[in-house]
Order: C-alpha cells, then structure tokens, then sequence
C-alpha cells in the first residue's frame, strides 16, 4: 500500500473518531457513535498491517493476539455487571498505559521496525522528546489506573492516603522525570538506562498521584485517566509518524480533560486540587454533625407508594447504591406505574453520582428509561422546590445540604441536588452510614425526609407492589 493511500484511510479513520465523539455525546446517538468508532478503529488497524512486511510468523502472532484480545474483551463485556464498570474502564486505562510503555520500548531498541524516518537508524533528537514524554505519561497511566481500580474495586481504603511531604516528593520526581528525558535525548538513544529510570519514576509517580484521592473525586479520576492515556498515545503517535495514533490520541487526551474540567466546575472544584489530593477524608464530619437533630423519621414501601400515587410531581434522583442493587429497571418499572397514575416522573442526574462519568445515564439507558425524563443537574435543580416527592435512591454525597450550608465540611460550595426543597424526600439507603465521600448526609435527619432502610432493588420492588 502507498503512503498516500494510506495516509488518506488514516484521515478516514479519524473523521471517523470525531463522529464517533460526536454520537456519544446524546444517549438518543451514542449506540451509532458506537459503531463509527469501531468502523474507524477498524480502518486504522487494517491499513496498519498492510503498511508493514510480515512472514507467516508475523501474521500467526498478530492473529494470535487479536484472538487472545478480541475473545477476552468479548467475554468480559458479557459477564461484566453494570456496577463493576467504573473499575472495569480503569483496568483498561492501564492496559492503555503499559502499551504506550511496551511500544516506546520497541521503538527505541528497534527503530526501524517502525519505519521511523531518522539518522543512522537512529532516533532524532525530537522523536526521542516525544517518545520519553509517550512512555512517562503512559507509566503514570498504568500504575495511576491499577490504584484507582483497586480503590474502586475495594481492594485499598478509597479513603485519601497522604503523607508528609508528599507534594514535594511528587514536584521532585517529576523534575526528575523530565531531566532523565534530557540525559536520554542528549545520548541520542543510547543511553537505555535513562530510558528505563523514566519509566520506573513515572510508575511510582502515578501511584503517589491517585492514593491521595478520595472516593468523592474518583469520577473524576476516571476521566482524568482516560485523558492520560490519550496524550501517551499521542505522544508515541509523532514518534511513530502514525497519523491515526496521533489523531486517536489527541482526541481522546482533549475529551477526557474537557470532561475532567466540567465535572470539576461541577464539583466546585479545581482540577489541581484534585490531582493533589485530600479530599473525601472524614475532616469537617464531626463539626459538622454536632448541630445535628438526630432524629430519623424511618418509612415503608406502603408510605412511599402512597405519597407518591397521591402526589403530583416526583423527581427521582438516582445513585450509586441504585448500581449496586441493580435497581434501575424495578425503578423504572415504579416510574411507569406512577405516571399510569397521572404523575408527572422526571430523573435528576448529578454530574458525579456514581463512579465514572455518565454511570447514571448508562444505567437508566439500560432500563430503557425514555431519555427525555432525564435531566442533569443545572437543568432540573430549581424544579424540586415544585415537586411533592424527592425519591433519592443510594444517592449520598450528592444530595447532602451540607454542601450549601455547613463551611466546615469538606464539600461546603460542591453544587448538589437540592432535594431537600421537595415537600417529601424518601431516601433509600442500606443504613444511615456516610457516603463514599465519608462525610455524613444530615438530609436523614430532616423533617421532611423519610428513610427506606434497606436494599435498593428489594425496597422499590415492594414500592410497585404497593403500588398495584
């Protein structure tokens, strides 16, 4: 195949990306953005293989691996619950991640494997910037995304891990980082112990970056993650001269920190102080439950079903203990049975409930909840002070009014769901524990809200019941 050739299927292959970005920016879209994602990936990876010389070897391991890969994403994607998806996306990142690694590794020991354009089969100086900045990010990426899927996952406290010195520990490794680059760019490549001192920093360093990052910030963190991985890619994409890689890379890297940045604005926070960490500790709790009446008004699927068959409006305002129960298509079915009664049913979506990015969406998606139900946060919060019921359903942390009125708190400022302003809350939750953030919710306590302790999935099951 001709380079030109090529280079015009490789441009094919990113308008394809874009679209793709594009259909998976609405619900009504996102399975056609789906499909021209994996058209465009598709394009690029065939174009890739008939740029390059391979013997029957060659062939038998890329087949190999495509099968290895494709048969144990397949098998994932089927058995994977909808709860484990958060920690399923970090476990790709870092696959993400030690690619970038393995492929900048290769394309140092062996340049012209890869076609690269350079001196005496070397690397020139630049290609040797951007590798090294392609394999730092990439090992940050990997041992960034194995922390935050094992605090996703339960296997580490999601609790912030700080120590003394931290940040400076952190400033110091990343100036090393970047004069490892330089002893390596200087040697022309031939210093590979450079190489691999970059690469041991980075892996420590993206440890050190997310353990001081509490549960509250993960949504977050996923995002920020998918953004890491996309500039690693990037990065390896000019060393390579791959214009697809590049292409890929920089959209994913731009997406993933636009969404990083509007999820913090959502969060009222800043996207350094996030990276630095702290935040979700159980600072400011104590203070801030002293005041507290501690009185809970405790319910039933009776009580909720009648209140709500009686009521008017109901927001339902959905959260990670809904993924949990898996309670999303009893919920929906509660929905329908309310609007058979004359109610008007709409879904409040807070930018962060859950632990990735669109986690509420995807689920009530799931339970085919009409998407014109579905609002997000700036859409919806003004409508609760008209509406006869808030039913909150495992969403904690954002739903506490601590956040509007408690300084002390660690989430004072965080732009919540204010469902507190409904005439009746029901809030269904395990027990009256804190949140993932572990701060407590004085929404428990207050007069207008009443408890349905228990399982999410059971409790709203009893609620159709009684519906009937």
């Amino acid at each position: 195949m001709s380079v030109d050739f090529a280079a015009l299927l490789y441009l094919v292959s990113g308008i394809l990306f874009i679209m793709a970005l594009r259909g998976l920016s609405n619900p009504e879209t996102a399975r056609q953005g789906n499909y021209l994602g994996m058209a465009g990936m598709a394009v690029a990876v065939v174009t890739t293989l008939l740029m390059v010389e391979l013997d029957g070897l060659g062939w038998l391991l890329i087949a190999g691996a495509v099968a290895i890969g494709g048969g144990g994403g397949a098998v994932i994607a089927k058995r994977i619950p909808m709860t484990a998806m958060p920690q399923l996306v970090a476990a790709f990142h870092s696959l993400v991640g030690l690619c970038a690694v393995l492929v900048a590794a290769a394309a140092l020991y062996e340049p012209g494997a890869f076609n690269i354009s350079a001196p005496a089969g070397g690397l020139k100086a630049l290609s040797l910037v951007e590798l090294a900045v392609g394999v730092a990010i990439g090992a940050i990426t990997f041992s960034g995304s194995v922390i935050a899927f094992m605090k996703l996952q339960g296997m580490m406290s999601g609790a912030p891990i700080v120590f003394k010195g931290q940040h400076w520990l952190n400033l110091a490794l990343g100036v090393s980082v970047f004069v490892f680059i330089a002893f390596l760019t200087a040697s022309g490549g031939d210093n590979k112990t450079a190489f691999w001192i970059i690469t041991v920093i980075a892996l420590v360093l993206g440890v050190l970056l997310i353990i001081p990052i509490g549960g509250a910030d993960m949504p977050v963190v996923v995002s920020m993650l998918n953004s890491y991985s996309g500039w690693a890619a990037a990065a390896l994409g000019f060393t390579l001269e791959n214009t697809a890689l590049l292409i890929t890379g920089a959209l994913v890297g731009s997406s993933g920190a636009i969404l990083s940045y509007i999820m913090c604005k959502g969060m009222n926070r800043s996207f350094i102080s996030v990276l630095l960490g702290g935040f979700g500790g159980d600072t400011g709790a104590a203070s801030a439950a002293a005041d507290i009446d501690r009185t809970v008004k405790q319910g039933s699927a009776e009580d909720a079903a009648f209140i709500m068959k009686n009521a008017g409006k109901v927001i339902i305002v959905p959260g990670y203990g809904m993924a949990v129960a898996q309670a999303q298509h009893a919920l929906k079915e509660m929905a329908e049975a309310l609007k058979e009664e004359g109610v008007d049913v709409s879904y409040a979506i807070h930018p962060v409930a859950g632990r990735m990015p669109g986690h509420m969406n995807v689920l009530l998606a799931e339970a085919q909840v009409p998407y014109d139900e579905v609002f997000e946060l700036e859409d919806i919060n003004s409508e609760f002070a008209t509406a006869d019921v808030a039913f909150v359903i495992g969403a904690n942390d954002v739903t506490n009014p601590a956040a509007e009125d408690d300084p002390s708190s660690p989430i004072y400022g965080m732009p919540v769901l204010q469902v507190w302003k409904a005439k009746t809350v029901f809030f269904i939750k395990r027990s009256l524990g804190s949140g993932y953030a572990g701060i407590e919710n004085p929404l428990f306590f207050r007069d207008n809200t009443m408890m349905l302790l228990g399982d999410a999935k059971k409790m709203t099951e009893q609620v159709v019941k009684a519906l009937d």
